[in-house]
């Protein structure tokens, strides 16, 4: 029965347009990873949520206790005639520290893993390369430890995660310097070679992000960190 419902749910996230795409990727926290694919022409969406577990349609409370096997993912439609997957996976690794396996940043643990959830055997043949030209490269001081892995299901987190450097961009911006994310990242591919968007100051990244998503629901202000412990600024969990 676990197996239909998976299936149903991979099922109902097909029913895209003809000229459009998909593609799903977890970076640690999910906030982090919308901005860089949000302002790269061609991407139509990015939405929040879990992959690569086992448990139906998870909570974020879940998720965020390591139970469920979930990693927080975030899937994004775009266009191919205007951005390939190949140019997302590139956006995807100067975004994230492949070389760690614990977690990301501040964040620890498996549901803040690094991996790749390909749908078809193009994007899985795309994917491979693309680490395996990452590891060749020597770019990186050590083993690229992403994991590459079939796509069963992508469950979309609560609302108010979407959007939330949005929604609440101060306090993104303080969660992330707190987590140490920009000062690796820096460590890792430098500060020129990574794309523009990911390192624009809180007003930039707002106005920017409100120019390419007027279409989306920005919802109310929301105080919550992603993180399982303290790590970074302390942000209030909001009513249930």
């Amino acid at each position: 029965m676990e197996g239909a419902v998976t299936a149903l749910a991979l099922g109902a996230l097909s029913l895209l347009g003809s000229a459009h795409a998909r593609a799903t990727f977890a970076g640690g926290c999910f906030w982090c990873m919308e901005p860089p694919f949000d302002k790269i022409p061609g991407v139509v969406s990015t939405t929040s949520g879990y992959a690569g577990g086992n448990v139906v349609n998870p909570t974020y409370e879940q998720v965020a206790s390591g139970v469920t096997g979930h990693a927080e993912a975030v899937q994004v439609v775009f266009d191919p005639g205007k951005v390939s997957y190949e140019q997302l996976l590139e956006v995807f690794w100067r975004n994230i520290d492949p070389l760690d396996g614990a977690g990301q940043f501040c964040d620890r643990g498996r549901q803040y893993r690094t991996a790749i959830y390909y749908e078809g055997d193009a994007q899985r043949r795309a994917a491979l390369a693309s680490r395996e030209g990452l590891e060749r490269s020597g770019r990186l001081p050590g083993p690229v430890v992403t994991e590459i892995a079939p796509l069963k299901a992508f469950y979309p987190a609560e609302e108010y995660h979407q959007d939330f450097y949005i929604k609440s961009f101060r306090r993104y911006w303080s969660y992330r310097a707190g987590c140490g994310r920009e000062r690796r990242l820096r460590e890792l591919w430098g500060p020129s070679d990574r794309p523009r968007s990911s390192v624009q100051s809180p007003d930039e990244t707002v106005s920017s992000a409100f120019e390419t998503q007027k279409t989306r629901s920005t919802g109310p202000t929301v105080m919550r960190s992603p993180c399982l412990s303290s790590c970074g600024p302390s942000i209030l969990r909001p009513p249930r």
